[in-house]
């Protein structure tokens, strides 16, 4: 059967000679990778579950205790660009193998913290060198799968990893902290580094460099400083509120901080971020998709959350095995979706069909009330969203990486996940804002009592589900518009030196 919407031409190659492996090795790469991304992603919630262990056990206080997710999330939003760029320029293998040492050595700091400024400390260092892992394992797998058929069942399996990892970590995170210690949250990921430090060691080809790198150290400063301050911008807004000065100052600097930084790219020679990328619109708007599921992901994860164990009264090991309604959907839509659907339909269709699909979940979710169970009321709206976000997960990395020639691999995967982190830092302050004034609002318009109080925590939560509907319903708007029906292309594979 032929498709019946456009094809995008590929990334022009000159040969296809030493850039690829054999099938069989190429896979083995993507186990490799995923073990990796799996590690990056779950970290960036199996932290949350252990918090109140650690902080009973080292003494530190409420109002610091953001610092530990917060720490994480600046130095990994703030530099992901930057490392990208340097696996593009130094070789993604030497980078990812890098990366994953230097995030096993902050993990093990981290778990024989003995105070809460060594947590914080290696929680910063995990951040650093995951922003040199991530787009690293991205990148690798876009120059790796450059054939349509295998890298549409390649992204597939990253993108069920890559969502389900969040998840996971809730469990995992669970199981830890109530079986072992806080400290195994992240001891764990010596283990998850070392398979793929061996496999990275013994399995991929060395890259060639064709010519003498270039860094642009001015984009480089500009940009990780507007992302830093847009990332503490919206954490400060959590806890001081969205008038406060520090708030207003270090949002209205980064958004000035990246004009800066496209004028600066428009200009020199070497761009950190060639402005080709983006204005694609097959790239540009699957960049566009990954930040609003960003947004919709991260709310669900964390008021979710709140739910199952505030008014359900869930253990974490319990929460975290609620959600794995939504890993199956995920696994499943992921793995499907890139070889039976996408082929026939397109991208624009798969990418807002699944948005509506996710906003359908969502819907449901804010439904709940304080007497819900979770087979007939959460369980559904799980299922949706799983099968949503997968969709748009695998299409949207695959567009985001559609046609790009090998030298700019590194820096596109780095969007992804900066578009990601980003979306999920906004959409955590503007959510929490909206939760605590909807709590606010129902305990005035209520008399006060005990189930008053627990029935507020649910208007609370269903008021950002209500949000989210609207968030996924804009994500199917601008896709529609945005994005090209077009075949995505595959990317260029990178010289290398064969084994």
């Amino acid at each position: 059967m032929t498709t019946t919407f456009d094809r995008e031409a590929p990334a022009p190659r000159a040969t296809d000679s030493g850039r690829r492996g054999s099938p069989a090795v190429r896979w083995w790469v993507l186990v490799v990778l995923g073990v990796a991304q799996l590690m990056v992603t779950l970290d960036a919630t199996v932290v949350n579950i252990a918090l109140p262990a650690a902080q009973a056990d080292l003494g530190f206080s409420d109002g610091d205790r953001q610092w530990v997710i917060t720490g994480y999330a600046l130095a990994f939003g703030s530099l992901l660009l930057l490392g990208g760029r340097l696996g593009d320029l130094f070789g993604r293998r030497i980078t990812f193998m890098i990366g994953l040492l230097g995030f096993a050595g902050a993990s093990v700091v981290g778990g024989a913290a003995g105070s809460f400024g060594i947590l914080v400390a290696a929680r910063v260092g995990q951040g650093v060198f995951g922003a040199l892992l991530a787009p690293a394992a991205l990148s690798l797998l876009t120059v790796t799968f450059t054939e349509r058929s295998e890298r549409a069942k390649a992204f597939g399996v990253f993108s069920a990893l890559s969502g389900a990892g969040a998840a996971v970590g809730l469990l995992l995170g669970g199981m830890l902290t109530e079986w072992a210690s806080w400290r195994w949250v992240m001891f764990v990921n010596v283990a998850f580094a070392a398979v793929a430090l061996v496999g990275a060691a013994l399995l991929m080809a060395k890259h060639v460099v064709t010519e003498r790198p270039h860094l642009d150290i001015p984009g480089t400063f500009v940009v990780s400083a507007a992302l830093f301050a847009i990332v503490y911008g919206f954490a400060h807004a959590e806890s001081a509120g969205w008038t406060d000065p520090v708030t207003v100052g270090c949002l209205i600097g980064g958004v000035l901080g990246l004009a800066v930084f496209v004028w600066l790219q428009a200009r020199v020679a070497h761009p950190l971020l060639p402005l080709r990328l983006v204005l694609n619109r097959t790239r540009g708007g699957s960049f566009l998709a990954v930040f609003v599921m960003g947004m919709g992901m991260f709310s669900i994860f964390l008021f979710l959350t709140y739910y199952l164990v505030v008014s359900m009264g869930y253990s974490p090991i319990k929460s975290g095995l609620a959600f794995l309604p939504m890993v199956a959907g995920i696994v499943a839509a992921s793995t499907t979706v890139p070889s039976l659907l996408l082929p026939k339909v397109g991208p624009k269709i798969v990418i807002s069909v699944s948005f509506l699909v996710s906003a359908a979940g969502m819907a449901l979710l804010a439904r709940l009330e304080l007497g819900s169970s979770f087979a007939g009321d959460v369980m559904p709206g799980l299922i949706l969203l799983g099968v949503g976000l997968g969709g748009v997960m695998t299409t949207a990395f695959q567009g985001a990486t559609a046609g790009v020639h090998h030298e700019d691999a590194g820096v596109a995967s780095a969007l992804i996940n900066t578009s990601q982190q980003v979306g999920g830092s906004i959409s955590t302050a503007l959510l929490t804002t909206i939760a605590t004034s909807a709590m606010t609002g129902y305990l005035s318009a209520h008399q006060p009592g005990p189930t008053t109080v627990m029935e507020a925590h649910v208007a609370s939560y269903t008021a950002t589900f209500s949000w989210g509907i609207a968030i996924f319903v804009a994500g199917a708007a601008f896709s529609a518009f945005l994005v090209p029906n077009k075949a995505l292309a595959p990317s260029e594979g990178e010289p290398v030196i064969a084994h």
